[in-house]
């Protein structure tokens, strides 16, 4: 009997700076998902990936003085990029799709042609407002108090030839999707969707730019990119073989799938999604489930705001299960949540160390202490049960159902609370049954304290199992210790009370979850995270445009006049030029610098400029550049300009000016 599909998605991420902790959430939800549903016996097909196209990143890319190619691989490939994030998370994705990738620029194209085929898309020209660190047009009655409603800051007028999907004419269709089905949750969004846009009217989409040319080109309209939301939703059919030879699991059963997604995204995922696969025909997604944001100080966390917090740091720092488990056990999924390190801290001390951990680490001393690390046989029984036994095996033989619940709703913090009922349920028990008591005459109460010990065992076997998709690496451990085999970590096992051998080898390891000092954790935290500002410079700028220092470094800058002997353009470049320079040293200098949009590389020729010469080598597309050419910025008709310092041609190369 063929098992049956499960697909999870995270939405693609923009890769326009390293990821933070609020990427992580989403992640390690949709992880932890996707490894409950394994657990139950489906067939997961569990996708992420990166959204790479788009004005933002193109712009980025330039400022850094790298293509936009280099730029986003960098992120997504390089050291502590975004796959290394999930790899350390212990992400459990099946794919990994780029927009970059062949097959999917390839699908998109086809997609595009198929709704322009239909009639669904059509050739118009846009004039509104476009705010680009969203990269999403907005009507003027849409903004608020003049700024994006989504990320509140400042739009620009936009008026380009564009390409217009025809969203209005699916607005009934879309309405009775969010009102009479259960496809959006939690309930709330479905409110929001109806109210701000299907009730004002929907309107046509822009999909295609012409401003820009970092994005899928329009196959069949030279100078058009598909706008990055056709090409980014697409991803969730893409990756699986829809339009392209990559892949064929389109038509085997995985799709419709689960997309889960942020609340900043959900219109997209809610309207603009589903009218798309209407007019593909295709069906649309089982669910779309928006969750909250993680809120730092009260606001959302952002990378262009700087207010972002770095998940590898505090992996490294409390280890993965632990942040793992925080993200799922203290934040509601589908509400905001406040985050902070001391909450970490607390919710580690107190439910990981505290309860669980000291659940295990005790009940395996006193197997180990009282046993040798082995129960008798015959201890499950008990010829004169208690009433604490039978409540705590009544608990916890009934957990499955109460966890699978929540799972099935989208709520694991719900079924972590059910798991930590039984655990907080065993942790009393031991202090109603005080085994330490009980050992003091091992002849009398031997066979009761094998019992209550066993009991203790069971509990955490089958809250183990069902922790498993939360903090996977550390309940291998859990069973370890606990001596339960692998036939007793399955989903039936864990609805089966008595499933552990009663004559188990107990092993008392490491302790799961140390207890952290909250003062000196903090403090190491900030130091690790004042180490990362200075051994990762993050995005790579044209110093002369973007770099700062303190003054006191700045009065260590050695300034020299430098004469121009050589110029010409970085290629791959529309800002560089690179120099040579005579700064009387007798050894050529060679120094790029952003001018470009300026002077032209053979009007500088012969010139005599100012350097700072003692700055540290860097490479800037792929060339090293040793310095950096002085210059002032001014307006000129009302737009900055950029100006290199020029002196007197009598001033000899190497004079020292500073």
């Amino acid at each position: 009997m063929d098992k049956k599909k499960f697909y999870i998605t995270t939405p693609i991420y923009y890769p326009s700076d390293k990821l933070h902790i609020g990427h992580t959430y989403c992640t390690v939800a949709t992880d932890t998902l996707a490894r409950y549903h394994r657990l139950i016996g489906e067939d997961v097909m569990f996708l992420t990936g990166t959204d790479e196209h788009g004005q933002k990143i193109g712009d980025i890319a330039e400022a850094a003085g790298v293509t936009p190619q280099e730029f986003v691989d960098r992120i997504v490939e390089g050291p502590r990029g975004i796959k290394d994030l999930w790899k350390l998370m212990n992400i459990s994705n099946d794919r990994f799709i780029r927009t970059t990738d062949d097959y999917h620029v390839e699908s998109v194209q086809k997609i595009f042609k198929k709704l322009h085929d239909n009639g669904d898309i059509y050739k118009g020209t846009y004039k509104g407002k476009y705010c680009k660190p969203c990269e999403s047009f907005w009507t003027e009655n849409q903004l608020v108090d003049g700024k994006c409603p989504d990320c509140g800051r400042e739009v620009q007028d936009a008026e380009e030839e564009a390409y217009f999907f025809r969203l209005s004419k699916y607005a009934d269709k879309i309405r009775h999707l969010l009102e009479d089905t259960d496809f959006l949750e939690p309930r709330s969004r479905v409110h929001e969707m109806v109210r701000n846009f299907i009730d004002p009217g929907l309107e046509d989409l822009c999909v295609s730019r012409t401003s820009f040319s970092w994005g899928v080109p329009v196959d069949f309209d030279p100078g058009h990119v598909v706008y990055v939301w056709v090409d980014a939703l697409s991803n969730y059919i893409t990756a699986l073989g829809y339009c392209n030879s990559r892949y064929e699991d389109y038509d085997k059963g995985w799709w419709p799938g689960v997309n889960i997604v942020g609340k900043e995204i959900v219109r997209f995922h809610s309207i603009i999604w589903p009218a798309m696969l209407m007019s593909l025909g295709e069906p649309v997604p089982k669910k779309c489930f928006g969750h909250g944001w993680l809120l730092l100080d009260g606001g959302k966390m952002s990378k262009s705001k700087g207010n972002v917090v770095d998940p590898y740091i505090l992996a490294e720092q409390f280890g993965v299960d632990a942040l793992r488990f925080f993200l799922m056990r203290t934040f509601p999924f589908g509400s905001d949540g406040n985050f902070s390190n001391e909450l970490l801290i607390q919710t580690i001390n107190t439910d990981l160390a505290n309860d669980l951990g000291n659940l295990v680490s005790r009940t395996t001393a006193m197997v180990g202490k009282y046993f040798g690390g082995r129960l008798p046989a015959g201890c499950r029984s008990w010829a004169e049960p208690v009433p604490f036994d039978a409540e705590l095996e009544s608990l916890a033989a009934g957990l499955r159902g109460h966890y699978a619940a929540a799972m099935d709703a989208f709520a694991p913090h719900n079924a972590l609370a059910e798991i930590f009922k039984v655990i907080q349920r065993a942790n009393k028990y031991i202090d109603e049954n005080a085994p330490w008591t009980l050992a003091k005459d091992m002849e009398a109460n031997g066979p009761r304290l094998a019992h209550v010990l066993y009991d203790l065992l069971e509990s955490a076997r089958i809250c183990g199992i069902l922790l498993t998709p939360f903090m996977p690496e550390s309940m291998d451990k859990l069973f370890a210790q606990i001596g339960a085999d692998a036939s007793c970590q399955t989903w039936e096992s864990a609805a089966a009370w008595g499933s552990l051998s009663e004559t188990a080898a107990v092993a008392k390891g490491e302790n799961l979850f140390p207890r952290v000092d909250m003062d000196k954790a903090l403090e190491a935290l900030e130091a690790a995270v004042q180490a990362a500002k200075q051994t990762d410079p993050g995005v790579e700028l044209e110093p002369q445009l973007e770099e700062k220092v303190d003054f006191d470094t700045f009065c260590r800058s050695d300034f020299r006049v430098v004469k121009v002997k050589a110029c010409e353009a970085v290629k791959k470049s529309e800002k560089l030029l690179k120099f040579l320079l005579d700064d009387g040293t007798g050894v050529d200098r060679q120094i790029l610098s952003g001018v470009h949009k300026w002077y032209e590389p053979e009007d500088l020729v012969g010139k005599t400029l100012v350097a700072i010469v003692n700055l540290p080598p860097r490479k800037m597309m792929g060339h090293e550049s040793n310095g950096m050419l002085i210059s002032a910025v001014h307006k000129e008709k009302g737009e900055e300009a950029l100006h290199l310092i020029m002196v007197d041609d009598a001033i000899p190369a190497g004079a020292k000016l500073c």
